[in-house]
């Protein structure tokens, strides 16, 4: 008997509600997914907008319980914790530590999550887990720099991570970023002039156009009215202030300048400069890749090793 009394009491009450102009109600949807039962009726009596304000206010209360507890995070013994773990080269385990904080709002956490997870992918032997990885990484990158314009190490990753995810689109798609990619690497060496890996990758980015094969410049010529271009002279320039900012601070810094002087006929250089890539302490799979070509192209010019 009680629940017919209330029963009669939530039909009644509908039909009130229903006289009111500007409140619609959710019994159709009710009817629908459940039929013309009587018990949903205390539920589908209450009009929309009474269910909207009740989910928007659940809404914001967990979007605020969500920054209360971000604000609670100690981000400064995050990044020091994960400089300790990037400088003993713990590269799942960096990961594994970052990516716990991949929703987080901090610039500092994101583009280091960024490069942690770039290099799990170039630690990968899987070309599937490589690509995923440098895709991965290059949301983190977009975030970060999104969060913050004025970090030198957001446009640097977001640069660098562009460039790379260009690679698996095709030839097309990362000559039609370069002129991106070239804008955030200037951008990162205004904000740090001292970061010797910003001064290195526009040196790179100079290498890639002024070695590029010439039907690589006719798809450049096709995008691009004015297309990007460069010399190996100012690739040496950006190669060399980066090692004058840090001497010996990169593997691949040493073997392009070895490399820049070998295109450039200056042998006795590049001689110099390839033999300290090769005899580079290998460490990581960029100087794994270092060490090898040095030796591929010590040979070429008479060098045994």
């Amino acid at each position: 008997m009680v629940f017919k009394g209330t029963t009669m009491f939530s039909a009644s009450l509908f039909r009130n509600i229903r006289r009111f102009q500007g409140f619609r109600t959710i019994r159709q949807i009710c009817i629908k997914n459940f039929g013309n039962t009587l018990r949903l009726l205390p539920f589908y009596c209450l009009p929309v907008p009474f269910v909207t304000v009740h989910a928007l206010s659940f809404r914001n209360s967990k979007e605020k319980e969500d920054k209360d507890q971000e604000k609670m995070i100690d981000y400064k013994a995050v990044i020091e914790a994960a400089e300790q773990l990037y400088q003993d080269y713990k590269v799942q385990e960096l990961y594994d530590y970052l990516v716990q904080f991949k929703d987080c709002t901090n610039d500092e956490v994101l583009w280091r999550l960024a490069r942690a997870t770039t290099d799990k992918g170039k630690d990968s032997t899987d070309l599937e887990v490589k690509k995923s990885c440098m895709f991965e990484a290059f949301e983190y990158a977009k975030r970060a720099l999104q969060i913050n314009e004025n970090n030198f190490a957001c446009h640097k990753w977001y640069a660098v991570l562009l460039d790379y995810t260009g690679e698996y689109e095709g030839t097309k798609a990362r000559i039609s970023n370069a002129f991106s990619v070239k804008k955030h690497f200037l951008r990162a060496i205004e904000l740090n002039p001292n970061d010797a890996t910003s001064i290195h990758s526009i040196g790179f980015w100079c290498f890639i156009f002024a070695d590029m094969p010439w039907y690589t410049r006719k798809v450049a010529a096709a995008l691009f009215a004015t297309p990007p271009t460069s010399t190996y002279s100012e690739a040496l320039y950006y190669f060399q202030l980066a090692e004058k900012v840090e001497a010996n601070f990169y593997s691949m810094n040493l073997l392009m300048i070895g490399k820049t002087h070998l295109r450039m006929k200056n042998y006795s250089a590049a001689k110099s400069l390839l033999v300290k890539a090769r005899d580079y302490p290998v460490v990581t799979p960029d100087d794994k890749k270092a060490h090898e070509e040095a030796i591929q192209l010590l040979s070429k010019i008479g060098v045994k090793s």
